[in-house]
């Protein structure tokens, strides 16, 4: 197959990130694949790029796919990038396809669905947790808990990542208010529900979901994570299950709830089905080394 890769850019730049583009065309110009590479520009993570790769199913085996990994690899070489990570369904033709050319698997990963019908509030109704309280807001965190807000999530900074080489998410007000506003840009809806610790009214503990704005559909949860010291105590659970609740009493027409979590997870994995979570498929995280 004649091919054409060419190099497109992204014009929107995030707050953490910034992201390239490649699109793969035949001899008549038709597409017939896509790349994208995600290049991190925080403190803690500019080793790192992340990559998309879609080829068209009738396209495949004909070398689409390595060419356009080809380019998006030789830049992020150029980039200074020590790290490619990318994610594929366990046994799909993107798993074989990222295990065939070098990339190793360094994590895996149960996604689950919440059907939202079929929840029994009364079941998921968790008592107070003794020294806590629960807070929630929309969208950005109210100003007097912002600073509270970003000191908690290094709750996420020993999350289970097995081999991959994550580096660590510096978090601070500026970083949790772009985060809430790049959710409400794309017309979503992002509820937080956090456990403050009343002896000092710290936030300790957080679970996001983010809805559609049009409240069909699936949410997706975002992260759910409690700090080191508060953690035993049943708060990821409590909040998780306030967030459930508050989203059947708010979108009515939203048909369930997505969430994902490595397999070596155990306490979250153990918090999901207690909640109703049913697992849907599996996904391996591959990482090439540079």
């Amino acid at each position: 197959m004649t091919l054409r890769i060419v190099p497109l850019a992204d014009p929107a730049s995030g707050a953490s990130s910034r992201r390239l583009a490649w699109l793969a065309s035949a001899a008549d110009g038709a597409p017939v694949g896509s790349a994208f590479l995600r290049l991190f520009t925080k403190e803690g993570q500019e080793h790192l790029a992340e990559l998309e790769i879609a080829v068209h199913a009738t396209e495949r085996r004909q070398g689409v796919g390595t060419r356009l990994l080809d380019a998006a690899v030789a830049v992020a070489r150029d980039e200074g990038r020590r790290s490619v990570i990318a994610q594929a369904e366990q046994g799909s033709a993107a798993d074989e396809f990222l295990a065939a050319r070098g990339f190793r698997r360094v994590l895996a990963l149960t996604y689950a669905r919440l059907t939202l019908k079929d929840v029994d509030l009364a079941a998921i109704t968790e008592p107070p947790r003794p020294g806590y309280e629960l807070t929630e807001w929309d969208g950005t965190v109210p100003a007097e808990l912002a600073q509270s807000y970003a000191d908690s999530r290094r709750a996420m900074d020993d999350m289970p990542m097995e081999g991959t080489d994550y580096g660590t998410v510096v978090w601070d007000v500026e970083r949790v208010v772009a985060a809430a506003a790049a959710v409400a840009r794309r017309g979503d809806l992002l509820h937080t529900v956090a456990a403050v610790d009343v002896t000092d009214g710290t936030i300790v503990g957080f679970s996001e979901l983010v809805v559609p704005g049009d409240g069909l559909g699936d949410g997706q949860h975002y992260g759910t994570a409690v700090l080191p010291e508060h953690r035993g105590r049943g708060l990821a659970r409590w909040m998780k299950a306030a967030s459930v609740r508050r989203a059947r009493e708010r979108h009515p027409d939203l048909a369930g709830l997505l969430t994902d979590t490595a397999d070596s997870n155990a306490p979250m994995l153990a918090v999901n089905a207690a909640l109703g979570y049913v697992p849907t498929h599996q996904a391996v995280e591959y990482q090439l080394d540079l």
